[in-house]
């Protein structure tokens, strides 16, 4: 019998994990559970920030369901993140042809050649209002997780 401690999860460990993110209502929204688990390094932006921060200190072999506020996630709707543009602007600037449709995940190019996304709320001949809030803003959620190997 091996007196060596289990590995546990540190702030650049190496994982192999499966991993579920789901609504409040245990609705899926990514799994890996019925696909081949993840492989990836904390610390790399491969996972948000407040997901690796819930998986700090688990030993291998864990297997548990945080439950996330808003807060504790991508945080509350900002109602300031609503934006009306002319559909001059929105034509000018988007990626996307003429026809748009309410829900529309639209990409704008951003200064300095970045781009960031919004989403079609309200759309007339004149101007269309998005909002840029991240989409799972507001929202609680459940995040699962098995470790199953650290490096």
């Amino acid at each position: 019998m091996s007196n060596l401690p289990h590995p546990v999860v540190t702030e650049s460990a190496h994982l192999t994990l499966h991993y579920r993110l789901a609504s409040e209502q245990g609705e899926d929204i990514v799994s890996t559970f019925d696909d081949n688990p993840a492989t990836l390094q904390l610390g790399t932006g491969q996972l948000a920030p407040f997901l690796e921060a819930c998986l700090l200190g688990l030993d291998e072999g864990t297997h548990r369901t945080f439950a996330l506020a808003p807060e504790q996630a991508f945080g509350a709707r900002n109602p300031e993140l609503l934006r009306r543009l002319s559909r001059d602007t929105l034509d000018r600037n988007s990626n996307q042809g003429e026809n748009y449709a309410i829900g529309d995940l639209v990409e704008f190019a951003a200064p300095g050649g970045g781009q960031f996304a919004g989403v079609l709320r309200e759309i007339d001949e004149d101007s269309a209002l998005f909002d840029f809030n991240h989409p799972l803003a507001g929202q609680s959620l459940q995040f699962e997780v098995k470790i199953i190997g650290i490096l």
